[in-house]
């Protein structure tokens, strides 16, 4: 999550925003087409499928969470169409704050990029949720009511499209760890039989116990 105020110099910068929000340089975002995603909060790199959620202060009306359509491109209240595609979430921030200099006094705004994720497996409600990268892999799961009684805590796995390769995932790592995607899924596999049956087990085991202490003596 990111806040910040325009600076001094908001005019230029209003200029240059509103320019980009109106469309005529639709692939902003291609400038910085080879940057390598970083796991800081400001560092996130926007991809299709995700949504941002912006935050103006005092402007409720142009607060609210806006999809990153197929092409890359949101539009936000105000400044129109920009094209987010391979941008951190600080670049869009200096954008958004350039955008809103021109019409609002001293603008302040949060921007945090949620990835759509589905949580599958052995949770508590299972479906489809719109996380923030950076929290850890036990914040994700806990939106979906946390790992169910018969759930492995350490058998959780990211799958991505059709791989059949799965990325085994511990709960206190951030899910930038994993350079999770939109479109990702968050799997919690089972327990084994064994392991959701220790009642049983411990019972038999038992019986087996008086039954051989029974024949020995």
């Amino acid at each position: 999550m990111i806040r910040r105020r325009v600076p001094s110099s908001r005019c230029s910068v209003a200029l240059v925003a509103l320019v980009i929000g109106a469309g005529l340089f639709p692939n902003v975002g291609g400038a910085q087409a080879g940057a390598a995603p970083t796991d800081g909060p400001g560092k996130v790199i926007l991809q299709a499928g995700d949504r941002v959620r912006l935050k103006v202060w005092r402007e409720p009306d142009l607060s609210g969470e806006f999809e990153v359509a197929d092409e890359g491109v949101v539009v936000f209240p105000k400044v129109g169409r920009i094209d987010v595609r391979r941008i951190t979430t600080d670049s869009l921030t200096a954008l958004l704050l350039g955008g809103y200099a021109g019409s609002l006094r001293d603008p302040s705004v949060e921007v945090t990029v949620l990835r759509r994720v589905t949580v599958q497996g052995s949770v508590r409600a299972p479906g489809l949720y719109y996380v923030d990268p950076t929290i850890t892999v036990s914040g994700a799961l806990a939106m979906a009511g946390g790992i169910s009684s018969d759930g492995n805590p350490n058998r959780i796995e990211l799958l991505r499209g059709s791989d059949n390769r799965p990325i085994r995932l511990v709960r206190e790592s951030r899910l930038t760890d994993a350079s999770l995607r939109s479109g990702d899924r968050l799997m919690v596999r089972e327990r084994s039989w064994v392991g959701r049956n220790t009642g049983v087990v411990s019972a038999g085991l038992t019986a087996v116990a008086v039954v051989f202490a029974a024949l020995i003596r």
